[in-house]
């Protein structure tokens, strides 16, 4: 996944970082919150309700913007089911924003995420000072 962000315009949340559309953010809030009401893990047959529950469509609170002004409204939202393996739970896993611990069965909120941004910005440092040395 590549996440794209300008220094000068940062978003207010992670995930208008790094998800592409309106609709992906959304989601991704949704199942971190649904992550949060289960005390930070579901099993595979609770993702599976999430996800299946995004297919038929389910009702939600969401934010809209206009200009300066943020509302709340509740509005209805559907997402394909394959799609949101592919392109929601799927890189939110290969990110280190979700693990999967495999004794367990269970999906669970990870902090790995902020650990591999670390390094991504330790390994930046080095070619800096690899770099600066060697000229």
């Amino acid at each position: 996944m590549v996440m794209l962000f300008d220094i000068f315009h940062m978003p207010e949340n992670v995930f208008s970082v790094v998800f592409a559309t309106e609709q992906q953010i959304t989601v991704a809030k949704l199942l971190l919150c649904e992550l949060k009401v289960h005390k930070g893990e579901l099993t595979k047959q609770e993702m599976s309700i999430f996800a299946n529950s995004l297919h038929a469509g389910m009702e939600t609170d969401v934010e809209i913007c206009v200009g300066p002004i943020k509302k709340i409204e509740k509005t209805k939202i559907s997402y394909n089911k394959r799609q949101f393996y592919d392109r929601i739970l799927t890189p939110m896993k290969t990110m280190g924003m979700i693990d999967y611990d495999m004794v367990r069965k269970k999906y669970i909120i990870s902090s790995k995420f902020v650990d591999e941004l670390s390094k991504i910005g330790m390994m930046w440092r080095k070619e800096v000072t690899l770099n600066l040395n060697q000229a």
